[in-house]
């Protein structure tokens, strides 16, 4: 039953709905199953297996097959979700280093989107540091975006671990992002927001979180700046200065 998973999100792609109607049809397996199997370069689990996530099966929608490199053992750690805008300010960047800092050594496991900003710097601070980290692509597994990223995809991949739910290299469209985005709010234990827009993918991200019913913490922002994060706590999210209030949580 596995195989005939991963043979129907191969042939649809990783799109969710595609599979499940696939299934709920019971549509046969075709002929080319065995040459779609040949090419599947990484690892991968699937709902019904033994290794997959469990923190994904308590979310809307769970990937029916999960692609990575790397361990998931990882996932065992306590995880956060570090997130941020593509384009931050220096403050932005430091706040993102202090904190992921601080975090990897309290041993806490970075997980972000390897989007450029916040994102990178998250990951390369958590690397930097002897720190474990995820990345959750919005492509295709061994589709590297950014494109500029591709040594800290390389990085992830060969020490960390690195998870889409899309196979091969299938070249991210803008609807993966979003769907990307439930899987960072799913797989960690809660989010810290560090600079943010007020309409943003981060925001879909801690959407995603509260329906999960995951704690988000933010850095206050200055109000002539982006003013994301002093909109989520004025909405009730916890206020951060330093690692220490978020662990008091």
């Amino acid at each position: 039953m596995e195989e005939v998973l991963v043979y129907f999100s191969l042939k649809y792609k990783g799109d969710f709905n595609k599979i499940l109607q696939a299934l709920k049809k019971k549509e046969k397996v075709g002929e080319d199953r065995d040459l779609l199997l040949k090419q599947v370069k990484c690892k991968y689990t699937t709902i019904i297996s033994n290794d997959y996530p469990e923190a994904l099966k308590q979310i809307n929608c769970p990937p029916f097959v999960l692609y990575y490199y790397g361990d998931l053992e990882i996932l065992k750690t306590h995880c956060i979700g570090v997130i941020g805008m593509r384009v931050p300010s220096a403050y932005g960047k430091s706040a993102t280093n202090r904190f992921v800092y601080d975090l990897v050594c309290h041993h806490y496991t970075i997980v972000s989107g390897m989007a450029l900003g916040i994102d990178t710097v998250a990951h390369r601070t958590a690397l930097n540091n002897n720190g474990k980290t995820v990345a959750i692509l919005g492509g295709g597994i061994d589709y590297c975006y950014p494109k500029r990223n591709l040594d800290l995809y390389n990085q992830i991949k060969e020490n960390h671990l690195i998870i889409s739910e899309y196979p091969g290299d299938l070249v991210p469209r803008q609807e993966y992002f979003p769907q990307r985005n439930r899987l960072i709010a799913g797989l960690s234990e809660s989010l810290l927001v560090t600079e943010a827009k007020k309409r943003s993918g981060t925001m879909i991200t801690v959407g995603f979180a509260l329906d999960q019913g995951k704690e988000i913490f933010c850095v206050p922002g200055r109000i002539t700046d982006n003013n994301g994060c002093n909109y989520l706590i004025q909405q009730g999210a916890k206020l951060v200065m330093s690692v220490h209030d978020l662990l008091d949580e």
